[in-house]
């Protein structure tokens, strides 16, 4: 399958210049803060001491989850990626525009605001989480499309018959691990956790739709790194042909994510 022609540039207004990388972020942003919105309002799916914040508060957050995923992203590539030439070049740590996020800071970086959202506003840290876990899933989608957009992060050479040709692999077909990631870590954890929240009440168990994301999106991005092309100023670690930095970033995430749910299957069941 050919590259589809799409400008990575949505629009330009006189000297300002708005990526479709950068409304993925805003647009998720703004769509999950309407669908958190709409489950603080279902009081039903909440315990009465276990709901984290009252809908107009939650519209408060929008800055603070931009904030948050904007330094800690960028943070985190500075960190996890390319600590060294960073250091050598100190002040382009600021010129986003080139490019270079992660997800791994990004999550850290909403996470932590949220943290601080939440004490500021004496929310319960757990619930407060499964929120986000439930919300976070759309800005997820919108931002791995928006990396299909710009030809990059893509995976490694296959003749499958829905393998892309991007700009620069000199014609030879490879795996569109953008998209994978979009329906596995965006897409179908979406579902799932509307599952665990609306079938199951999940939400009335604090941690649980936040453990169920951190295992969804783990083993997701574990599997999809399989195929996917490692930076290549890092390449593989630990000399092997398959072991990458975002696997490594990826496991504590599992592991966090398996504790949050085996800790919220311990709390009672109660009259709601």
């Amino acid at each position: 399958m050919p590259f589809p022609d799409i400008d990575p540039v949505a629009f330009s207004l006189g000297p300002l210049v708005v990526r479709w990388y950068s409304l993925g972020y805003l647009v998720g942003i703004l769509l999950g803060i309407i669908y958190g919105r709409s489950l603080l309002k279902q009081k039903s799916l909440w315990h009465k001491s276990n709901a984290p914040f009252t809908p107009d508060q939650f519209i408060d957050f929008g800055m603070w989850a931009v904030l948050g995923a904007i330094i800690g992203g960028r943070l985190g590539y500075v960190v996890f990626y390319d600590p060294l030439y960073f250091m050598a070049n100190p002040l382009h740590i600021f010129q986003t525009w080139l490019g270079g996020m992660s997800f791994h800071g990004g999550l850290i970086g909403v996470v932590v605001a949220m943290y601080f959202f939440g004490r500021h506003k004496k929310a319960n840290f757990l619930s407060s989480l499964d929120l986000l876990a439930a919300v976070s899933t759309i800005g997820i989608f919108l931002v791995r499309i928006t990396n299909f957009i710009n030809g990059e992060l893509y995976g490694r050479p296959t003749d499958l018959p829905w393998g892309v040709i991007f700009p620069g692999t000199e014609g030879a077909p490879h795996h569109p691990t953008q998209l994978y990631e979009a329906v596995l870590e965006g897409l179908i954890l979406f579902i799932v956790i509307r599952f665990v929240t609306h079938m199951y009440f999940g939400l009335r168990k604090p941690g649980l739709a936040a453990g169920i994301f951190g295992v969804g999106y783990a083993l997701s991005r574990l599997l999809v790194e399989q195929v996917r092309l490692p930076d290549a100023h890092i390449g593989y670690l630990f000399n092997t042909n398959w072991v990458t930095q975002g696997m490594m970033l990826t496991l504590p995430i599992l592991i966090v994510g398996i504790v949050l749910i085996a800790k919220a299957m311990k709390t009672p069941n109660a009259d709601y």
